[in-house]
Formats: C-alpha cells, sequence, structure tokens
C-alpha cells in the first residue's frame, strides 16, 4: 500500500513473490502441503498492522502470525485509554489499523480519525457484524445506542476474523491466499471454542441465567448463549459514567427481586463497587472475576482471546450452578 508519504521499506519485496506464494498454495493442495506452506510463508511476511486492544492484537496475530503492535495495555480500560505520541505515529504508519470500533476507543477516537484522515488503513472489527442495542438506548445527542463489546461472542468473533481476512487480503493482494486461508483456519478454531461454550452453560437452569456485571460488557455473551442481564452497576455500555446512590439502590432492589447469586467484576476496573453491592445483598451473593475488556497476565488462563472466552465460561457455568 502506498500513497503520497511514498512506499513503506520492504513492501515492493512483498509484492514481487505475491506470484509465487499463490502457485505454492495452489502446489499443497496436490501434494506439497508442508513445504509449500512454509515457503508461503516466506513470501508473504505478516504486514504491518496495529490494533488497539489486546484482544483486536491477539486475533489478528494468530491470522497474521507475528508483529502486531498492540496500543492499549493488558489489563488497561480501553474506554479511556489514551494514545501517546509514538502511538499515533505508529497508526500513521501501519499498513493496517484493526480497531473495535462502536464507541469502544472512546479515549482514542481523536488519533484514529486524524491516522485515516492522513492515510491510513483503518477497519472496524464490528463493521462485520450486526450489533446489539444497549442501555440506555439513546445517546445524550437521541442516537441509537450500540453495544461494543462485541468479542463476548465467539461466533460473532467468528465473522469478524473473515471480515480480517478480507482487508488483510486487499490490503497485501499478493499474499491474499494466505491471509484468507489463515482467518479460515483460526475461523473453525473460534466456532469450535463457541459449541464448547454452549455444551458448559447448557446445564445452567433458565431461572439462575441472570448476569450482572460492573458495565454492560456481557450483553453479546447473553445473547448468543441465553442469559438475561438484570443489572450494571455502570449504566450502560462505558466505564466513564459514574452510577448515583438512587441507581445503586434501585440496583439493588432489582437484584433481590431476581434473586441474583453472583455479581461479576472486571480486570480492568476496581472490584470495590461490586464487593459493596454483594454484601448489601448478603452472603449468598457471590464476586467473580471476569476477563471482559482486556486479556489476562501470564499466568491467567486468559492470556488469548480462546482462552480469555473459556475461563469466563467457566467461572460463570460454576457460579450460576451448572452441574
Amino acid at each position: 500500500m502506498a500513497d503520497e508519504r511514498g512506499a513503506r521499506p520492504g513492501r515492493g519485496r512483498r509484492r514481487a513473490g505475491g506470484a509465487t506464494g499463490l502457485v505454492l498454495l495452489l502446489l499443497a493442495g496436490c501434494g506439497g502441503g508442508e513445504v509449500a506452506g512454509s515457503s508461503l510463508r516466506e513470501q508473504c511476511p505478516a504486514p504491518r498492522v496495529v490494533a488497539t486492544t489486546s484482544i483486536l492484537g491477539d486475533v489478528v496475530g494468530r491470522i497474521v502470525g507475528e508483529g502486531v503492535e498492540v496500543l492499549i495495555p493488558v489489563g488497561a480500560d480501553p474506554h479511556s485509554f489514551e494514545a501517546s505520541a509514538r502511538q499515533a505515529a505508529a497508526l500513521r504508519e501501519a499498513d493496517l489499523v484493526v480497531v473495535n470500533g462502536l464507541g469502544l476507543e472512546e479515549g482514542m477516537g481523536g488519533v484514529i480519525r486524524a491516522a485515516s484522515a492522513e492515510g491510513a488503513t483503518v477497519v472496524e472489527a464490528a463493521a462485520f457484524i450486526t450489533p446489539l442495542p444497549i442501555a440506555p438506548l439513546t445517546t445524550s445527542a437521541g442516537e441509537q445506542g450500540w453495544d461494543p463489546h462485541l468479542w463476548t461472542d465467539p461466533r460473532r468473533m467468528a465473522d469478524v476474523v473473515t471480515g480480517l481476512g478480507e482487508a488483510l487480503a486487499a490490503a497485501d493482494p499478493a499474499c491474499a491466499p494466505r491471509w484468507r486461508a489463515a482467518a479460515e483456519e483460526y475461523r473453525q478454531e473460534l466456532l469450535d471454542l463457541d459449541a464448547g461454550i454452549e455444551a458448559l452453560v447448557s446445564g445452567i437452569p433458565a431461572e439462575r441465567r441472570k448476569l450482572v456485571t460492573n458495565h454492560q460488557t456481557l450483553g453479546y455473551f447473553a445473547d448468543r448463549y441465553g442469559f438475561v442481564v438484570v443489572g450494571t452497576i455502570i449504566p450502560g455500555g462505558t466505564t466513564l459514567a459514574e452510577p448515583s446512590p438512587a441507581d445503586l439502590a434501585t440496583l439493588v432492589e432489582t437484584l433481590r427481586r431476581e434473586g441474583v447469586r453472583a455479581v461479576f467484576a472486571e480486570n480492568t476496573r476496581p472490584a470495590d463497587l461490586a464487593r459493596t453491592l454483594a454484601a448489601e445483598l448478603g452472603e449468598q451473593v457471590t464476586v467473580v472475576a471476569l476477563y471482559t475488556d482486556s486479556l489476562g497476565g501470564p499466568g491467567s488462563g486468559a492470556e488469548t482471546y480462546l482462552g480469555m472466552m473459556r475461563t469466563d465460561a467457566e467461572r460463570i457455568a460454576a457460579a450460576l450452578g451448572a452441574p
């Protein structure tokens, strides 16, 4: 990809090898699979990709194999994170910028728009799925609000991965077969993950399928697997709002009425309010930590997107009484 800033180092070499890469991919189906796949990787080095979140960085990394720069560190809140000057420059220089969209990266909106205006190719993961509305359904501007936490549904993420494969193919057309094949391979892993989660939560009785979170992060999970989000500590889908005492009092009454068994906290926010809420409700209510807007650190079981979703599903199932 070249523009008025000039061609980036190494891109011409990648283009020159593209025809050979395509031939080798075709040969892979005729008995030369291992050698052809190795040669294809050599002919098609990874493009320079920048992803906003650790979740997207891991997902894109599974397609391109290496070299994805992640802007928002593990454990940081993507709603409030602001990019540094160096990170803003990385956006402008990338071959492809992958963002979540739907307002998730609230603190980075300006630098993302600026990079796009200067010629960066920006791809929104949310563009590949049908988004869900989020409460409150209208913003202060009176426009429809949409839930940005689409990754909590692996089936939707499978569609995102297919879309990212096509975006990579468009950004690097000489090596398009490699990116499409890698995306398809990872898509199948996500569909397997989806089937595993569905089986895991299938034993939770309908009357216990009630979720309470710090902010509304599990809407897509609930939609996919048959749960209901009965309340959030922070109203809506952003962490930048603050609950009022009246909000919390109303939430306590709602959760008592619903017979809630667990309050799910997040790895990107302090759990103080969740613990206070659980204490108000009584000892039968537990606080369960989930990995929501970020991957986990080493040893967490949530270092990858696949691991994160498995870990969260196991914790939800255990807290809500799956047999």
